[in-house]
């Protein structure tokens, strides 16, 4: 899938927990349950991180070139593989953005758990979920980036997952919770969100959020992933970044406003998956969500070794 349908993904169990909570609280009311929420959500990101086929196990991009690509764990390969596969697996056949995976004989190669010889394999910005290729321990599906298409690999018995030593977090602090005036535009605008490979995509935002933090009135530009998006995606950065938490940014999600207000609850900031990963293809804030001000609330990068 692409990165905007997985981080949409990603966003609806915790605006699911936030709606199950008292309107008092959706109001900008704090209630004891507050702290036992945003725990919720950050045990249930920690889960999804160190999961089967989590961020934690990509292990791997490869970007392919017209024609054959030969993989397996061979170094005259042109995807090398972990030892874990075959020497010589097969061939990635790719011609006008279209993918056929050919397995020799030794790879024994699975797609949704049935064995496989050839795979054509759509990529994950074609509708619906890619195809998966299975070696043993290693799974492979196309991605599209910016009419690029590659490899994604990921292995569940990955060296990054094993030496995972858990997400880190500001302490939960309840003014870093802030109802924000929306302003809406309509129709949304185009804003610029480039990506780490260097691309630029144009993506819909119907508004800008406004609002007070620590003295300054701020403001911030979401986008919509989907047309049919039910919640809007912020990427900024701001004075922690690079220090306490990740360089390149942090993502929020927020419910659409309601009567003219949002709520931006900068405890459940979070992590790119470009924090875990070099293989990911992460976007980055827009320049007007470069804030000047510390937001001393949300994930913490790792901590050094």
């Amino acid at each position: 899938m692409s990165w905007r349908l997985f981080f949409r993904r990603w966003a609806s169990l915790p605006l699911a927990l936030a709606a199950a909570l008292p309107a008092a609280w959706a109001a900008g009311v704090a209630t004891p349950d507050y702290r036992a929420d945003v725990q919720a959500w950050r045990d249930t990101r920690e889960t999804r991180l160190k999961a089967d086929d989590g961020w934690l196990t990509v292990a791997g991009l490869f970007w392919l070139k017209e024609g054959p690509n030969r993989f397996g764990s061979a170094k005259d390969n042109d995807i090398v593989l972990p030892a874990a596969a075959p020497a010589h697996a097969g061939v990635f056949e790719f011609k006008a953005g279209k993918t056929t995976a050919r397995l020799n004989d030794e790879a024994h190669a699975t797609a949704e758990g049935k064995p496989v010889t050839t795979l054509e394999m759509r990529a994950d910005t074609s509708g619906g979920e890619p195809e998966v290729l299975t070696l043993g321990h290693l799974k492979m599906h196309i991605i599209e980036r910016g009419g690029r298409y590659g490899v994604r690999l990921k292995d569940n018995d990955s060296e990054r997952r094993k030496s995972f030593a858990g997400l880190r977090w500001f302490p939960i602090s309840e003014s870093y919770r802030v109802t924000a005036r929306f302003v809406s535009v309509d129709p949304p605008r185009k804003i610029s969100i480039p990506n780490i490979l260097g691309q630029v995509e144009d993506l819909p935002s119907p508004g800008y959020a406004v609002f007070n933090l620590n003295g300054q009135e701020l403001r911030l530009d979401p986008v919509l992933e989907e047309p049919d998006a039910k919640e809007l995606f912020f990427i900024f950065r701001d004075a922690t970044s690079g220090k306490e938490t990740y360089g390149a940014g942090r993502f929020l999600y927020a419910e659409k406003p309601h009567e003219g207000t949002i709520v931006l609850d900068f405890n459940k900031a979070y992590s790119p998956p470009c924090a875990f990963t070099p293989f990911a293809t992460c976007p980055l804030p827009p320049k007007q969500n470069r804030l000047p001000i510390r937001i001393e609330a949300g994930e913490l990068s790792e901590a050094k070794h």
